[in-house]
């Protein structure tokens, strides 16, 4: 038998994410496949995200939509955005990370184009994250 929720169920585990991980949370876009989380970090840093203290809305309907403005106004350096990594406020302690794709390539975050240019403003236009089952 399959496990089902109840969007209830669904609502309150995805608005404990954002409560886990904490208000002002850093996002970085990094080169390189995702090592999985409790690896070290791996691939270059792109770009580095401080991202609003209520950074994601509540959830609803299954799924929690990110919340205010992510952008870094100046490209940390040059390369193929290929995964992110969202860290605690201290920039260090790891608690999501996924996939970068352009905009139609099935990865858990999507941007405009992959390729980075150090220098360059970077905007995440859209990020959700949805409850399974």
């Amino acid at each position: 038998m399959t496990l089902a929720l109840s969007t209830t169920v669904k609502n309150g585990m995805l608005d404990a994410i954002e409560t886990a991980v904490g208000a002002s949370a850093v996002l970085k876009i990094r080169t390189g496949a995702p090592p999985g989380i409790g690896n070290a970090d791996s691939g270059t840093v792109l770009a580095t995200l401080s991202l609003p203290s209520d950074w994601m809305a509540a959830a609803s309907g299954g799924s929690k939509a990110k919340s205010g403005t992510w952008q870094d106004a100046s490209a940390d350096a040059s390369g193929t955005a290929a995964h992110f990594r969202i860290y605690a406020s201290d920039g260090t302690t790891q608690h999501m990370e996924g996939t970068v794709t352009v905009t139609g390539g099935g990865g858990d975050m999507t941007l405009d184009s992959v390729s980075i240019t150090a220098g360059q403003s970077i905007t995440i236009t859209s990020f959700t994250l949805t409850a399974g089952n």
